[in-house]
């Protein structure tokens, strides 16, 4: 709180996972309440942007506008899977910037044997093909999700066609080591059953100039657990929000 008793805004940049889209997020504005400023931009080749090419400095740019220029506001920045991996590499290149970070089913090496999960999901789009990757997807979300929520990220449409693209890239570009000069609080969160939170104590580690890192894992969360356990991620990631409205007042 600033000395006049206004409360400062946080802006809380969310940014999703492969395949999906913004409106995985639906729910979190009202969840977090109305200090937070939440944005939900759409990676390259998923959502509204299906149809550009995937490619690392274009996803490294849509954060660049997300997180906007640094004109006071604190700014907590926070991904899931493939978005995890783009938000630990942006804070790498800005890592005195933000007030947070947030790394949500992010926490394995994508390297060497961890790698193979990234692989086998680029494999299987490609012999399985768009319409029955997205019918998969159709059935998938019908039984985890509210029918309202799963409509939203059918109608804004799946991302396949930048898999191969993406993950590449995060195998090529990303490390727990990436951390090391980020001044932020770090929260590595992920589920229970997920099993990209093999390395998360690595990812601990390598966070040594952050002045506090958090390990949260939410009980029988699979890796899409911010969709299906909305409330335990979202009180997670208030932590960091607050802390970073304390930080501003």
């Amino acid at each position: 709180m600033r000395e006049d008793g206004e409360v400062r805004r946080v802006r809380l940049v969310l940014v999703h996972g492969s395949q999906v889209n913004r409106a995985v997020w639906t729910r979190y504005p009202a969840l977090l309440g109305p200090d937070v400023d939440v944005v939900t931009p759409d990676l390259p080749a998923h959502g509204d942007r299906r149809a550009e090419t995937f490619s690392w400095d274009a996803a490294l740019a849509t954060l660049d506008a997300a997180v906007g220029p640094d004109d006071g506001t604190p700014v907590v920045l926070a991904g899931h899977s493939l978005g995890g991996y783009v938000v630990l590499a942006w804070a790498a290149r800005n890592p005195h910037r933000l007030a947070g970070l947030a790394l949500i089913g992010a926490s394995g090496v994508p390297a060497g044997p961890g790698a193979s999960a990234y692989r086998t999901l680029a494999r299987v789009q490609q012999r399985l093909g768009v319409d029955r990757m997205s019918r998969g997807m159709d059935r998938e979300f019908e039984a985890l999700l509210p029918p309202a929520l799963a409509a939203a990220i059918k109608d804004l449409g799946y991302g396949f066609d930048g898999i191969p693209a993406a993950w590449s890239s995060v195998m090529r570009e990303c490390r727990p080591e990436m951390l090391a000069e980020v001044t932020a609080p770090v929260l590595l969160l992920n589920g229970q059953l997920d099993q990209l939170r093999v390395d998360v104590r690595r990812f601990r580690r390598a966070a040594r100039s952050a002045p506090w890192v958090r390990v949260v894992t939410v009980p029988r969360g699979l890796h899409v657990f911010p969709l299906t356990h909305p409330a335990e991620t979202a009180a997670a990631l208030w932590e960091l929000i607050a802390w970073a409205g304390r930080r501003a007042g």
